[in-house]
Order: C-alpha cells, then structure tokens, then sequence
C-alpha cells in the first residue's frame, strides 16, 4: 500500500519537473484509501495537487528570481504520460520487493514465491494499458475540504449504511457505479464472519500513517514553501492563523461570567476552535482547577 502513494507521487513529481510538460516543482497530499463498495479490498491514492509549482531553482551564476509556474487552464499533466510512468516504476517496485524477499503468497499464489513464475505472472500487465483518473479543478477551498473529509477519517462503511442484522447475517447499502444512476444503490447481505473479515482487512496496522506529503508539502519544509507559495502568488496571509501563544499553550484564558452548570464554579474560556478541529491549548497545572 505504501508503494502505491510513494509510485503515484515520484510519477507526479517527475512528469512536472519536466520542461516538456510543466517545469516546476510541486507538492501533493496523498490520502490512501482501501475499500470498494462492498468492502472488497481496493487499495488506491487519492491525491490533490495545486494547479502549478515553483519554478527550478536558478544556477548561482544565473540571473533571475524564483516564480510560481501555472499549469494551463483544466490542464495539469497528460494522462497518457503519467499512466505508462506509473505503471513502469510501479512494476519495478514489485520486482525490487520481491528480490529483497518482502512479499508473501498464500493459498493459490503460493507458486509466485519463484522468481520466474513471479515474472511470468507481471508480463501481461507491462503491456496492460493503465489508468490513471485525472479530475477537473475544485471550486475553491471549501471544495477541497470537503472532498478531503470524506477520506481522511472515515472508517469503510458509515453506520447509515447498514440495514439489518439478525443476528447471523448482516445487511447493508452498497453503490454499484455500473448501473445507471436511479438504480445504483442495491443491497448486499453476508454472513457475520464475513462481514467482519471486510471490515477489518481496512483497518491499518499501529503507527501506519494513511495521509503522506511529499515534495513542496514534506514534513521538512512545507511551512516555508506554503509560505512562499503565498507570497509568489500575492496571496495573504490567514487572519485566523494560530499566533506563537496560541501553539505553545501559553495564552492567558479568558473568565466569563456563566458559572459552571454543575459545580457553580467560574468558567474559563480556554480556547475557541471550529468544529472538527482539534484544540492546540494544553492547558498548564496552574490553569487546572480541582472541584473534589
């Protein structure tokens, strides 16, 4: 699964820098999600990309400054380029793997452990035509929120989903995107065990990290250049950015006047955050009150 967002961001980033296509260096946010449906196993990124990057760094003995390269309108990068790239070090990947002895095979694929099987078994899809899905551009941050919410922390099926269980088989909605639009969503019923054994092939071992950044948008440096993303563009600032008190915690609370409902004491304002956020205050021992 790893190999799948770490291949789609080395083919982006490589077909971009490419002067024959957009010569600029970018950032992406990919969020890897594993579920079809109907709970099958469908492991895929979903990635965003902004719509440009930063110009290549100029040679110390050129003159020029850095810019910000736009892609053309609902234009990113040539599909065509980015599958046959994609499908090249995705492969290559697998070999790579399967030489360090980093993949097993159970059941009817037992066989593939040989080396020769294993790349008899690949042959067809080298010639395979791959797809890569290439999206039109969102209306604006709020789209990109939204469509981020829906894959960043949800789990692989919504409670709304489910319809029925009697205590053997469980029944739930599913989404048959073959059908024509009025008769997509069907109904699927499976056994409990079964059920369970979906539901659990998509939830990922401790300490895996779903959500990756790379290139502009890595960990190390992705402050400075959204920062000088911004200015490149002549964008401002946030006003709602968190200020130095407001990361460290050490903000002074605010008292107000309600008392507290319960104990009658008086209630501190602490923080004010928007819903779904999570709160950046860690409030100190001094700022602790004990009502024992």
């Amino acid at each position: 699964m790893t190999c799948c967002s770490k291949t789609a961001a080395e083919t982006l980033i490589t077909i971009a820098a490419d002067p024959k296509h957009l010569g600029a260096r970018i950032g992406l946010t990919a969020v890897l999600h594993t579920w079809g449906s109907t709970l099958t196993h469908h492991p895929h990124a979903h990635i965003i990309v902004p719509g440009g990057g930063f110009s290549p760094k100029p040679a110390p003995a050129k003159a020029g400054g850095q810019h910000w390269i736009a892609c053309r309108p609902r234009f990113f990068l040539s599909v065509e380029v980015l599958s046959r790239l994609f499908r090249r070090l995705f492969l290559a990947k697998l070999v790579a793997a399967h030489d360090a002895g980093r993949l097993q095979f159970f059941g009817d694929h037992v066989h593939l452990a040989d080396r020769h099987a294993f790349t008899a078994y690949l042959k067809p899809w080298r010639r395979a035509e791959w797809v890569v899905y290439s999206k039109r551009p969102f209306g604006g941050p709020q789209a990109v929120l939204a469509y981020l919410s829906r894959y960043t922390h949800r789990t692989a099926i919504a409670n709304s989903r489910l319809v029925a269980f009697d205590g053997e088989r469980v029944t739930f909605k599913w989404k048959d995107y073959r059908a024509k639009l009025g008769a997509r969503y069907k109904l699927m019923t499976l056994d409990a065990d079964e059920f369970i054994r979906r539901f659990l092939i998509h939830v990922l071992p401790d300490g895996f990290q779903r959500i990756r950044h790379y290139g502009l948008f890595a960990n190390g440096g992705r402050a400075e250049n959204i920062a000088r993303a911004r200015q490149l563009l002549n964008v401002p600032a946030p006003q709602n950015a968190p200020s130095d008190a407001d990361r460290t915690g050490d903000a002074e609370p605010q008292a107000i006047s309600h008392p507290c409902p319960c104990c009658g004491g008086r209630m501190i304002i602490i923080e004010i955050f928007e819903r779904g956020c999570a709160p950046r205050y860690r409030p100190t021992v001094s700022n602790r009150v004990d009502t024992s």
